[in-house]
């Protein structure tokens, strides 16, 4: 199906990427439901989206690493539209330790919102695709932490390189349903996060082959790209959004 009116979901679209992710969705005319643990950010994003938005904002605040919640954002999206047309897991934590100290609680936190999250996202919203018989697109959120080692990041990047091989294998299992599936690794990109770094941008610049990091609108961008009808035939792919970093990848430390 071509130029219709979609049925977006977003997780971890509270603020950043994610929000950023929403925005331009529905300034195309796609309906979107958003996602974020934090209530209050949920609905602030949806105050936001609605008074430009060309389709309908809906959110709903939750755990997206939790199976039941993932769930029920695919079923509002079947009892409020009908359908679902694409699904970005991008909800995610970063939780940095020395290896040599790392806690087994902390390490499995990461698994369990990074990995599991984009998983059981991917499950739920293919289930409903396939039943519907419309196809669809997914999209995962992985990083250039996958691509090359970050200090105090051994446990964030493995769970980052699982969801790339995520999204290659789902290939095999969607492909036939008309389901599209790749993911995005984002490199330094400028949020309300990494902003609270007071070096960030500089020490990133100055590394960084394009000369400055990435903002929301760089990674944003590219994600919608990758969700629309001119990107239906690529599947099972990476793409890295970081400026050229990863080609020479000099440490930021």
């Amino acid at each position: 199906m071509k130029n219709h009116q979609k049925v977006a979901l977003i997780t971890g679209a509270g603020q950043g990427i994610g929000l950023e992710i929403a925005r331009l969705l529905s300034l195309k005319g796609h309906h979107v439901i958003l996602n974020d643990i934090e209530k209050s950010l949920t609905d602030d994003a949806v105050k936001q989206l609605i008074k430009t938005a060309k389709g309908k904002v809906l959110g709903m605040s939750g755990d997206a690493g939790d199976p039941i919640t993932i769930l029920e954002m695919v079923q509002l999206a079947d009892k409020e539209f009908g359908r679902l047309d694409i699904a970005i897991a991008n909800a995610g934590i970063t939780l940095y330790g020395d290896f040599w100290e790392y806690e087994f609680v902390d390490f499995m936190e990461v698994m369990r919102v990074n990995m599991a999250g984009s998983f059981f996202l991917a499950q739920a919203a293919a289930q409903l695709m396939k039943q519907k018989g419309n196809g669809g697109s997914l999209l995962l959120t992985s990083s250039v932490t996958a691509h090359q080692a970050h200090k105090n990041l051994a446990a964030y990047a493995m769970s980052k390189a699982g969801i790339e091989m995520l999204a290659k294998n789902l290939v095999i299992e969607l492909s036939e349903f008309g389901i599209n599936v790749n993911s995005i690794a984002p490199g330094a990109t400028l949020t309300n996060r990494t902003a609270m770094d007071k070096d960030y941008e500089k020490t990133w610049s100055a590394i960084t082959p394009m000369g400055r990091p990435a903002n929301e609108i760089d990674i944003a961008e590219a994600a919608v790209f990758l969700v629309s009808d001119q990107a239906r035939h690529i599947t099972g792919q990476n793409l890295i959004i970081d400026g050229g970093w990863t080609s020479i990848s000099p440490s930021p430390y």
